[in-house]
């Protein structure tokens, strides 16, 4: 029996001491593990090895069974997972049918304008080259002998036809900017009015000259030029029409962006509806500040937060009208909630924005002194250090990446505080650093485009290019711009609200000042101080 209970204790105490044994080696191995990711982590952050032609964001692309994913970038990125690559909702598919639909759409339409563009003036170039060659081709034996005039005549249609091919080149054929969702009506005005003449000279050049077989060559010829010097007048009235008609200022039109309420003013000619939204469009891209809707969910939470911690109590207990009046009286008790917690939510805003204003100038300081530090490690090589080619010359790309890693963390801070984490991705901040050390800017260079808000051309397309605009008017687009006209330009995330103000008539008159007129007299008083 003892032999027994003392086989037994030894063996629990054996056990307690194997347990404690492995307990203990589960710990150093947990610590080891620790310690080998801290050492993983901390060569992750100050070492990037991936090659120029491969994405710094990894992406999906896996090796050896580990992401190749920046930690201290992974919160800042959005990353590409399979199930996202090949997994498509019923909603993700109904939108890109409406999206290919309106792409063939718009490629469609601008293929038939294109294509209508070089028909007519295929037919308004070789008119006046088919009204010279086809009296040789009908009629050659009775045509008169042309003479040194009429040759003349000849080096006059050839200049001003190719004068009349590089002013219509540079006038129509150029690259669309946009698509509007009406014709414009000028243009059109104008291709009717060549279409009209181009058929009115051929209905008389058929009556006049190819039934009767005019034997008049010279006649034939100046009948020709004639026509090349009413399209070019055609094409100056093009120009009145289409440049130097908007060119002076008649409107101010304010745009107003509607989530923040973001505001410019332009001054805009006598133009059409849509021709002032493509005007406005091409001006928001360069002039506003990215929209950011991260910088709209502060208020909208705050509000949230308020309505959340109103609760309405029915101390009274169900009784048999108490459905009836449940609803008017629950109303009535948030709405005097809501207002006795109004008296106080404005000192709870002051202390929110007033500790957010110090987070940003913290993290902006440490985000200086870590972007001044960083560059103090970069130096241009002048030439006759170039001729010793030492083994550690990088590249600006590979400097950059040498240099990232101790800016990363407060850059990332940074961006984080100031919600604008989803605008730079790792792979433009690397690319704008390299940028700036290729041409030898300075670390405030490199800062202006994270501390403040640039237009939103400056950031890449996925953040700022919309798939289609939509003009909301209660006027026809086609119409020009009046006094208190008011259209929307809406987008999916925001529409911007256009009032249109009439530039007001300015009456100056002249007065004339005598220069004789400017005598001064000096009055001394009799009594100075000394």
């Amino acid at each position: 029996m003892d032999t027994e209970s003392t086989y037994s204790g030894y063996s629990y105490y054996s056990g307690r001491s194997r347990g404690s044994h492995r307990h203990g080696e589960r710990s150093r191995d947990r610590d080891r593990h620790k310690s080998r990711n801290k050492d993983s982590r901390s060569e992750k952050s100050v070492t990037i090895n991936s090659p120029p032609a491969e994405p710094l964001l990894g992406d999906s692309s896996v090796r050896g069974g580990e992401q190749v994913q920046d930690d201290n970038w992974g919160e800042t990125t959005t990353a590409v997972t399979g199930t996202s690559e090949h997994s498509l909702s019923q909603e993700d598919i109904v939108r890109i049918t409406k999206d290919l639909e309106d792409s063939v759409g718009l490629d469609c339409r601008r293929y038939f304008t294109l294509t209508l563009a070089v028909v007519m003036g295929l037919l308004v170039f070789l008119t006046p080259v088919a009204f010279l060659v086809l009296p040789h081709l009908l009629w050659p034996e009775k045509l008169q002998s042309c003479g040194t005039a009429c040759e003349g005549l000849f080096i006059s249609v050839a200049f001003k036809l190719l004068i009349l091919l590089l002013a219509v080149w540079a006038l129509f054929f150029r690259s669309p900017r946009a698509g509007l969702p009406r014709v414009f009506v000028f243009r059109a005005l104008l291709a009717v009015l060549v279409l009209l003449f181009v058929m009115s000279y051929w209905l008389f050049y058929g009556v006049r000259i190819l039934d009767t077989q005019d034997d008049n060559y010279q006649g034939i010829v100046q009948y020709a030029v004639s026509l090349v010097d009413a399209l070019l007048f055609i094409h100056y009235l093009a120009i009145v029409l289409l440049e130097l008609r908007q060119l002076q200022p008649c409107f101010s039109v304010c745009v107003m962006r509607s989530t923040d309420g973001e505001k410019r003013h332009y001054n805009l000619g006598q133009l059409s509806i849509q021709r002032a939204a493509l005007a406005i469009l091409e001006h928001y891209y360069c002039d506003f500040p990215v929209h950011n809707p991260a910088l709209l969910s502060a208020s909208k939470s705050r509000a949230a937060k308020h309505l959340a911690g109103l609760k309405v109590y029915n101390v009274d207990g169900p009784g048999n009208n108490a459905a009836a009046g449940m609803a008017h009286s629950q109303s009535r008790a948030m709405i005097a909630a809501a207002a006795r917690r109004r008296d106080t939510s404005h000192n709870e805003l002051y202390y929110e924005d007033a500790e957010h204003e110090r987070r940003v100038r913290k993290r902006k300081a440490r985000l200086v002194v870590a972007v001044e530090e960083a560059f103090t490690h970069i130096k241009r090589m002048q030439e006759e250090e170039q001729k010793k080619t030492p083994v550690d010359v990088m590249d600006p790309r590979e400097a950059a990446q040498a240099i990232f890693p101790s800016m990363a963390r407060a850059l990332q801070k940074y961006l984080r505080t100031t919600k604008q984490q989803h605008c730079h991705s790792m792979e433009s901040i690397q690319q704008h650093l390299a940028f700036c050390i290729t041409n030898n800017m300075t670390p405030k260079a490199f800062l202006e485009s994270y501390l403040s808000a640039g237009p939103t051309l400056q950031y890449s397309r996925s953040h700022w290019l919309a798939r289609q605009w939509t003009l909301i008017s209660d006027a026809s687009v086609t119409s020009g711009l009046s006094d208190g006209c008011v259209f929307q330009l809406k987008c999916v995330d925001f529409s911007l609200v256009v009032t249109t103000k009439k530039i007001p008539y300015i009456q100056m008159s002249e007065e004339y000042i005598d220069p004789k007129s400017h005598k001064f007299v000096l009055r001394l008083q009799s009594e100075t101080s000394v």
